[in-house]
């Protein structure tokens, strides 16, 4: 299943997935640097969901806060 999320990089809310309004909030303690962001990203949504995080793959926008997810289940 893919989806986009919303990444807020460097909260100190995370690791936090917000799924209760129209788009899918990420928030993650990690900054925005050397891919630590987007690792924290597919930990978050992996523990969402419930699935291994290798099973969660950022399809698009690996540079940008709003991504394109893909999560196999």
């Amino acid at each position: 299943m893919q989806f986009t999320v919303r990444v807020k990089p460097g909260s100190s809310k995370g690791p936090l997935v917000d799924a209760s309004g129209e788009e899918i909030l990420v928030y993650v303690t990690q900054r925005a640097a050397e891919g630590a962001a987007n690792a924290g990203v597919s930990k978050a949504l992996a523990a969402h969901f419930g699935v291994a995080p290798s099973r969660v793959r950022i399809v698009r926008g690996h540079t940008a806060r709003i991504k394109r997810v893909e999560v196999d289940e």
